[in-house]
């Protein structure tokens, strides 16, 4: 792999248009984090960015990015059109119905592991893995279907964890498996896939990244991005290191989000110094 692959997973994305049913009721809006501010700085409160959003013009993963020496994308302000992120889903599963949280567990159909980057040299065998689909909100305030995959024994964790958030309304822009080709596309840094199993390396290491093992997910990651030293990732989310800002997406320390995995056992990148993986949630640690 070069060495960007390991910035792949949940950074790349497949470009999210708007479908072309016909008009419902407006939906109930969706909420953002119900939590406080940075707790670092409890003096300064935390505002929330609202008012209707723009119209959709932002055609994700269209437009790659120029290359740092390290192989990731050349770190860029945030488009206008990204700034306060809330672009629609794309429905690739049918939606719950009535608009209540639905999870399934079952072995990996050849048709899903064909299509992830599952191969015979990833750390954990296709046996041991299992497809979930469940229920999420979308930033469009509608209810959808999206798709994971886990190792057998995250399959409960993962799946009350996101009925949590799915009882919260925390928003969710996209929830599929990464295809092989993600791996070693060029970077556009304005991904935004909510993803679990992924076999690739840690980043910037040699080492097998907890994704790879199917013990972790990325919630959000353009809302939520990974900074150490001078890179953040995805690469055009610079906007979102600013957590007072709060927008619907963004998870923060000790919020709905936190608090769900947490009960489950898992841990929040976003806790960490360096790096610090604001859209990571790990059963490993790491």
């Amino acid at each position: 792999m070069r060495a960007r692959t390991a910035a792949a997973a949940g950074v790349l994305g497949v470009s999210l248009l708007a479908g072309c049913d016909a008009p419902a009721p407006a939906p109930p809006p969706v909420s953002p984090l119900r939590a406080p501010g940075n707790p670092a700085s409890p003096a300064v409160p935390a505002t929330r960015t609202s008012g209707t959003p723009p119209p959709v013009t932002w055609q994700v993963g269209a437009r790659p990015l120029p290359l740092r020496p390290d192989g990731f994308g050349e770190i860029l302000p945030t488009p206008p059109e990204l700034v306060n992120r809330a672009l629609p889903t794309r429905d690739l599963l049918p939606p719950p119905t009535r608009d209540r949280y639905a999870a399934k567990v079952t072995a990996v159909p050849a048709d899903v592991l064909a299509r992830s980057t599952w191969q015979p040299a990833c750390p954990v065998a296709s046996a041991d893995l299992r497809y979930v689909t469940l229920s999420f909100w979308g930033f469009d305030g509608r209810a959808h279907t999206g798709e994971l995959l886990v190792r057998q024994d995250a399959a409960k964790p993962v799946t009350d964890a996101f009925g949590e958030l799915f009882a919260q309304r925390f928003p969710i822009e996209e929830m599929r498996i990464t295809a092989p080709a993600e791996l070693d596309a060029a970077p556009t840094g304005d991904g935004n896939n909510t993803s679990a199993f992924v076999c690739r390396p840690a980043r910037g290491q040699a080492s097998w990244s907890a994704h790879a093992y199917g013990l972790a997910v990325d919630v959000d990651p353009f809302c939520n991005p990974y900074t150490k030293s001078d890179l953040v990732l995805p690469e055009l989310a610079s906007s979102y290191l600013d957590r007072k800002n709060v927008r619907p997406g963004m998870v923060l320390a000790d919020d709905p989000v936190v608090r769900a995995f947490a009960r489950e056992g898992w841990q929040w990148g976003g806790a960490w110094r360096s790096p610090t993986d604001r859209m990571h949630f790990t059963a490993t640690g790491a």
